[in-house]
């Protein structure tokens, strides 16, 4: 006999509600929502092992539109679709298909809401919506947005009578240390610490050693050792890994009352060489990103109405928010709102403020409409300007006090650019390398041009024409979410890895000095 797909899918729902019903198991903690607005709580329920989230609570939560039918649940956020279906552990996003760790269920009486995987948030519903969504459940923490939220990780070591905690914070994270007392505090620059298990445990022996007794979040941003009666000192040190920073606290006990008198000082030899323990400043502390166009200048425009000025500014605040959070790297914009910058101005607000490098941001526009693809540009001089440049970078011998002389390097503006086209291009083709399988390149994607905004730039600077607001399909494509998170992160690792490459020069060059 052959059962109508209604009546299948009736049967269906039944059947899960018995299974949910006999499956319910002790409830963890709800997820904690983090944005810019504050906290949230988001209920989950288990099944199976599974852990789920009440699509409802979710449509409240990030305005979402859900609409049921006879064979599962659409769920809409401005003009973009999620389709899920109740017995496939699948999802449909803009014709897409993504994996779940389970199909969507019914829960039991009397809501019977629809139950979807926890890992729904990140997997489909950070696909359409227009903010970046992190699931962190071993943290219990969904962030919603740029928020600073670094990983924080303990390890505790004792060392002799003192002891030895180190602290990593991933992304690298700035911190101030400082004693209160009989506490020691750490400050984060974040908005929130993310503390996995086992969290800041200290291990049963510890704390008979009596130089710390316990170490405890104080607040969002703050953790505190709360020190025992035989602390003597401490020192901390921090330590750049990777994307990593780590904090190295060592406690030291204090000497005994009845301690021996010390012996008597052995004769000095040769001082030690420390010049490998000087830590020299990070190569990049400011970047300068330049969002094109603005206010009665709107640049190119799309078909679909999008504006360059627009697609740029918004892209700007993503790169923003990403690597300030990510690297702990100042980051500043040439404009921030809605507003015309001359382009003389937009390189003197990067000049200024000392910046390390400067990237502008642009969109693309062609009388033939099918073409398409980002495109990275450096600063390129004509054969009879670089001469021109070479002789004007040349130092020039003036008088100094007393009737010396000094030479003083005088770079006249439209000339700063070139004493830093070699490392331009190099963050060019790093950039190239980064987007190569991310996001669709032009047919020549590294190209040199006489821009008038990069000469300027006394830093290495570069100009990406994100695509072709001319072409149909990639104007959606650029207003979409999804591009540009991806092309945000592709930026984000190109400047990881230029960074690598300026650290290994200037290590290269310090060890040459040093020879």
């Amino acid at each position: 006999m052959r059962v109508p797909r209604r009546a299948a899918f009736a049967l269906a729902v039944a059947f899960s509600a018995l299974v949910l019903s006999r499956s319910l198991s002790s409830q963890p903690s709800a997820l904690t929502v983090l944005s810019k607005d504050g906290r949230r709580s988001l209920a989950t329920t288990v099944i199976n092992e599974q852990e789920f989230v009440a699509l409802d609570d979710l449509a409240t939560m990030f305005q979402l539109a859900v609409r049921e039918d006879a064979l599962g649940m659409t769920v809409s956020y401005k003009g973009k679709t999620v389709v899920l279906t109740l017995d496939q552990a699948l999802a449909s996003v803009a014709g897409r298909l993504v994996s779940l760790p389970a199909a969507p269920v019914r829960g039991p009486a009397p809501g019977r809401r629809w139950l979807v995987p926890a890992e729904f948030i990140n997997r489909a519903l950070a696909l359409v919506y227009d903010t970046k969504l992190d699931l962190r459940k071993p943290s219990r923490l969904v962030i919603v947005g740029d928020l600073r939220v670094p990983r924080v990780q303990m390890r505790y070591e004792a060392a002799g009578a003192g002891a030895r905690l180190t602290i990593d914070a991933t992304p690298r994270t700035g911190n101030v240390v400082a004693q209160d007392n009989e506490h020691i505090t750490v400050k984060f620059d974040a908005d929130v610490l993310d503390i996995p298990d086992p969290g800041l445990a200290l291990p049963a022996p510890s704390s008979a050693q009596g130089v710390i007794q316990a170490v405890r979040q104080a607040d969002a941003t703050t953790i505190i050792l709360d020190v025992g009666p035989r602390f003597g000192a401490f020192k901390a040190s921090n330590l750049p890994i990777d994307n990593t920073a780590r904090l190295v606290i060592d406690v030291t006990a204090a000497a005994p009352a009845d301690a021996a008198a010390p012996p008597p000082p052995i004769a000095a030899g040769p001082p030690p060489d420390l010049t490998a323990l000087i830590q020299t400043p990070a190569s990049i502390r400011t970047i300068a990103i330049d969002p094109g166009h603005g206010g009665d200048d709107e640049g190119a425009k799309g078909a679909g109405g999008t504006k360059e000025k627009d697609l740029t500014l918004a892209v700007a605040r993503r790169i923003k928010g990403a690597i300030e959070a990510r690297l702990g790297i100042r980051v500043l914009l040439t404009r921030d709102d809605d507003r015309r910058v001359p382009i003389d101005e937009r390189t003197a607000i990067a000049n200024n403020s000392k910046s390390d490098v400067f990237i502008s941001l642009h969109a693309n526009a062609s009388l033939r409409p099918a073409l398409a693809g980002t495109a990275i540009y450096s600063a390129a001089f004509a054969q009879d300007a670089g001469d021109t440049a070479r002789a004007a970078l040349a130092p020039e011998r003036v008088q100094a006090i007393g009737g010396n002389v000094r030479d003083i390097e005088f770079v006249p503006w439209d000339f700063a650019q070139a004493a830093h086209v070699g490392q331009s291009d190099t963050l060019a083709r790093l950039l190239e390398a980064q987007f190569q399988n991310r996001v669709p390149l032009a047919k020549r994607p590294v190209e040199s041009a006489p821009l008038r905004v990069l000469e300027s730039a006394n830093m290495p600077a570069v100009l990406i024409e994100m695509g072709y607001l001319t072409n149909p399909d990639q104007e959606k494509q650029l207003a979409g979410a999804e591009f540009q998170n991806t092309f945000v992160q592709a930026v984000l690792d190109a400047i990881i890895k230029f960074r690598d490459v300026l650290d290994e020069r200037r290590g290269g060059n310090q060890g040459a000095g040093a020879r």
